[in-house]
């Protein structure tokens, strides 16, 4: 039987594995019962298992070869399953998006190894607000708050499209999207942007990651619009390790994955290109302090809540968790 259908074999074996851990409640094999023989790979995966299969299986691969144990991947699209499945000992090690990988510390005894890299050498995005290139519309005019302008923001969970323009911009401000522009409507970034250029709002959010996307895939949307504010660096993924995990078979893990793709020759060069199909050029080394601008956007979020209940308690613990997390930068909003 090939390596490639084994593989797919394990994805479904590990999918009714995580069906049932659930039930289970149980630790897998830990350092009590030394090293283990194999582990899970879990990946976050808005695509099909199908689809995004055959973009991890070379790494895992590769990376089963160099740490010198089983690597059974494990594919879904559901947060809270992944996390889950970390705090019970189901998964081991796990690809995250920066918001879960944070739950993932907090929830699953997770530790961060590494954070991505995509193929132009940057290891966050940003936050933006958008206008019509010739509109005239200013970062100025858009804080005035004087309900002139219509306004787009993006999902209420969304990292760039909602939580960070609040968390960077407006909250420092005490501004309410709501109380301040004359309609405010929320979509997806593309949508959002679709909008603006077309006239039908004056301003949206968005984010880096989606002028990339509208460059290449509608260069006759992006030339209609312009960039009148960015966030501050916003993390992007990382790879998150159980904490307890085998000392040795940790630092192997380690190891790999700062070391892929580095270097010179066919077996570097072969690497990257494993890489550049997943749309990254390395990982780098990190921990999890690099996920504090998604605990300021907890903590505003929080604050914007307790406000609004009037919980004085809370409202002075997020003020005081605030304070902690922004003297660890400098920006002006």
């Amino acid at each position: 039987m090939s390596r490639a259908i084994t593989r797919r074999l394990a994805v479904a074996a590990s999918t009714l594995a995580l069906a049932a851990f659930t039930a289970s409640c149980g630790q897998g094999g830990g350092e009590a019962d030394g090293p283990p023989t194999e582990i899970t790979f879990s990946i976050l995966s808005a695509e099909s298992q199908t689809a995004s299969g055959p973009l991890w299986e070379p790494l895992l691969n590769d990376m089963e070869e160099e740490i010198g144990v089983e690597v059974r991947p494990f594919f879904a699209s559901n947060y809270n399953a992944l996390i889950e499945a970390m705090r019970f000992d189901q998964v081991q090690v796990g690809w995250f998006s920066a918001l879960p990988a944070l739950q993932a510390i907090d929830r699953s005894q997770g530790e961060v190894i590494a954070r991505t890299v995509d193929v132009d050498g940057k290891d966050s995005y940003t936050s933006t607000l958008i206008v019509r290139r010739g509109s005239g519309i200013t970062l100025d005019q858009v804080l005035a708050c004087d309900r002139s302008l219509t306004f787009g923001l993006g999902d209420a969970q969304s990292t760039s499209g909602t939580l960070a323009p609040m968390t960077f911009l407006f909250s420092p401000r005490n501004i309410e999207p709501s109380d301040c522009f004359r309609t405010v409507r929320s979509a997806n970034h593309q949508a959002n942007s679709f909008s603006v250029a077309t006239a039908v709002l004056d301003v949206s959010t968005s984010n880096s990651v989606n002028t990339v996307f509208l460059t290449r895939n509608n260069p006759q949307i992006i030339a209609q619009l312009e960039t009148i504010w960015e966030s501050p660096p916003i993390p992007e993924s990382g790879i998150v390790l159980r904490s307890d995990l085998d000392p040795a078979l940790k630092e192997r893990i380690r190891s790999f994955f700062l070391t892929y793709g580095q270097g010179e020759g066919p077996e570097a060069e072969r690497q990257r290109q494993v890489l550049a199909a997943l749309n990254y050029s390395q990982f780098r080394a990190a921990d999890g302090s690099y996920l504090d601008p998604i605990r300021e956007m907890q903590a505003d979020q929080a604050l914007r809540e307790a406000r609004a209940s009037g919980d004085q308690a809370a409202v002075a613990a997020a003020q005081a968790r605030l304070a902690e997390l922004r003297v660890n930068r400098e920006v002006t909003p």
